[in-house]
């Protein structure tokens, strides 16, 4: 039973519900009240099922307020506090804070350990979204004994560790002693002793199963790389204590066409030079099925390496699911060397912008005409590096281009 359910009713839900059935009880509403649909006319609809759930979509939360109440998460009517706890005893009363709150009272069962799995998905899933299931093995509280280990009262506390798990043994080194922890040897470091015969037959006194849990994954549409999804309470079970989370880290695989960065995509496009030159289009399959058909006005010109941008065709945002740009990087790919005949290049010369003016040559000086000669990969190497500023010192010199003279 929960003290108040004003959080449930506010979301339409009975107080047993699931988090799956929480999380879409909540999105239903959400989308009916949101301001952006009604014109703000609904806005204190909104705020109040927004703030249910995030006070019941949080597990520590949740377990809070099922036991005392919207009061009980502003620190007022705890258990035996007369109204007067804080929010950091009411937590440490529920989740184990080391110092079992005020006045020395124990502190409830600690909090167990979130568990993180890499989930790896595409930026197809990224872009249109996607529901996939994830297979688990976790540990369960026993129901065969109810997380006991054995028959009722066959389990006992070892009296040789007091129930710690462990020994302290003082060891005289020299003229010093040396306090020395070890585990118990009694009772294994378990901190209880339990006869063989007594033993659970299906836990083998473990207390625990190990079940394979299947979780639904919802993947919306724009989430990022390293996004996490939480499953709160979905973690391992033991006795006496609460459940940590199921921790899921989305990890974007490589593609092979797009680049993505926050909202925006860039794609490397290769044109002719025809097209680059006079015009044309060019398809760009998209990440939802689409092929983008991007037309190259006659007469703009693409220069090698240019930018450009389609607007709105880039990721979609996670929550209002407005859209990013797709940006364009051009590379020219040039016809090879003797591609026509002279007659149709001299055509071409006509066609083209005249090519600057070369500078007049001063008066007296020597001139000497030289022509290109095509280098070997090794040449082409150090060339590259000297380019870049690199040293070459196998011998002696710089690379330079080589010429014939005429």
């Amino acid at each position: 039973m929960v003290k108040e359910t004003k959080f449930y009713e506010a979301l339409e839900v009975d107080p047993s519900c699931s988090d799956s059935e929480l999380k879409k009880a909540y999105r239903k509403l959400a989308l009916k009240y949101h301001p952006d649909k009604t014109g703000g006319a609904t806005s204190e609809k909104f705020q109040e099922i927004s703030h249910a759930y995030d006070i019941l979509s949080d597990s520590q939360k949740r377990t809070i307020y099922d036991q005392y109440g919207e009061a009980g998460l502003s620190g007022e009517g705890g258990p035996g506090m007369g109204g007067g706890l804080s929010p950091e005893d009411l937590f440490s009363h529920f989740f184990g804070g080391g110092g079992g709150g005020r006045g020395g009272r124990p502190s409830g069962p600690r909090r167990g350990k979130d568990v993180a799995h890499g989930l790896k998905v595409s930026l197809e899933d990224l872009y249109k979204g996607k529901t996939t299931k994830l297979a688990l093995q976790k540990n369960v509280i026993c129901e065969h004994c109810d997380g006991k280990g054995g028959k009722e009262g066959a389990v006992k506390t070892c009296t040789t560790c007091h129930g710690q798990g462990y020994r302290v043994m003082l060891r005289q080194m020299g003229p010093m002693m040396q306090q020395i922890q070890q585990p118990c040897g009694d009772c294994r470091g378990e901190g209880e002793i339990i006869n063989p015969k007594d033993k659970c037959k299906f836990c083998n006194a473990r207390k625990v199963l190990q079940v394979r849990k299947v979780l639904e994954v919802h993947i919306d549409r724009g989430m990022k790389d390293g996004r996490k999804i939480v499953f709160n309470g979905e973690g391992d079970q033991a006795p006496g204590t609460v459940p940590g989370d199921v921790v899921i880290v989305l990890e974007q695989r490589e593609h092979d066409r797009f680049k993505r960065s926050g909202d925006d995509l860039f794609y490397d496009a290769k044109i002719d030079l025809v097209t680059a030159l006079a015009g044309g289009k060019i398809q760009i399959p998209h990440l939802d099925d689409r092929v983008l058909v991007v037309e190259i006005l006659p007469g703009e010109v693409i220069k090698p390496g240019e930018l450009k941008a389609v607007m709105n065709q880039g990721m979609p945002t996670e929550r209002h699911h407005d859209f990013g740009n797709l940006y364009i990087q051009f590379e020219i790919e040039f016809p090879a060397s003797n591609w026509t005949e002279l007659t149709k290049i001299e055509q071409l010369r006509s066609i083209l912008p005249p090519a600057t003016p070369l500078p007049t040559i001063p008066k007296g000086a020597h001139i000497e005409e030289v022509s290109l000669t095509e280098m070997d990969p090794r040449q082409k190497a150090r060339a590259e590096q000297g380019h870049m500023g690199g040293d070459d010192d196998e011998e002696g010199g710089h690379p330079g281009v080589q010429c014939a003279q005429q």
